[in-house]
Order: C-alpha cells, then sequence, then structure tokens
C-alpha cells in the first residue's frame, strides 16, 4: 500500500517514515481493499508532554476512516491508530459479508 507522509513544520526521520510504511501495510492483511492512504505528523508547541500528533485518513471503496491519536512520541500514536483502523476495517469487511449473505 502506498502512503502518503506529509511531516508539518519539521523533517522527519527516514527510520520513522519506514516504521510507518510498515505499521500500514498491516492493514491491508484486514481488509485488502484500501485505496489510498494519508498520514500526517504534527509536532505542537505545547507543555504537555502528549505533543505529538499522528492522524491517518484510509480510503476504502465507499468510504474512509480517519484516526487522529495524540502521544509522547510517534511511535505509539502509529500504534494506537493502526489498533483503531484494524478494528474499523474488520468491522466494515464483517459488514460486508453478512449484507452479502442476506442478498443471496
Amino acid at each position: 500500500m502506498k502512503v502518503n507522509t506529509q511531516a508539518i513544520n519539521f523533517n522527519a526521520d527516514p527510520q520513522l517514515l519506514e516504521f510507518i510504511q510498515k505499521r500500514m501495510n498491516k492493514l491491508e492483511t484486514y481488509y485488502d481493499k484500501v485505496i489510498q492512504s494519508e498520514v500526517y505528523l504534527k509536532v505542537e508547541k505545547t507543555r504537555n508532554k502528549l505533543n505529538k500528533v499522528f492522524e491517518a485518513k484510509i480510503n476504502v471503496p465507499g468510504d474512509s476512516f480517519v484516526v487522529k491519536k495524540q502521544c509522547k512520541t510517534f511511535e505509539e500514536g502509529v500504534d494506537g491508530a493502526v489498533a483503531s483502523l484494524e478494528r474499523q476495517l474488520k468491522k466494515r469487511k464483517q459488514k460486508l459479508q453478512e449484507n452479502f449473505k442476506n442478498i443471496s
């Protein structure tokens, strides 16, 4: 899956981009009809330690899913967002299968 990653107001480390790509690729095991995915990385200027914002948008036929996580590290945000997207994609796939059974 092609992941378009945008780091806002900073340059993302190549290791971080590779980590994001690997984790996002795992989503295809749950739902193989992902059209496109976009990732936004932001660092907020606050005194709060939770200043890293990870936002992911995934487009599938007829729908899109958006997840936003705010954490101490981007890796933590990626893990949380991917877990949430996994649940959403599984639910979508199950719903489509149930609709297909009802039609048949």
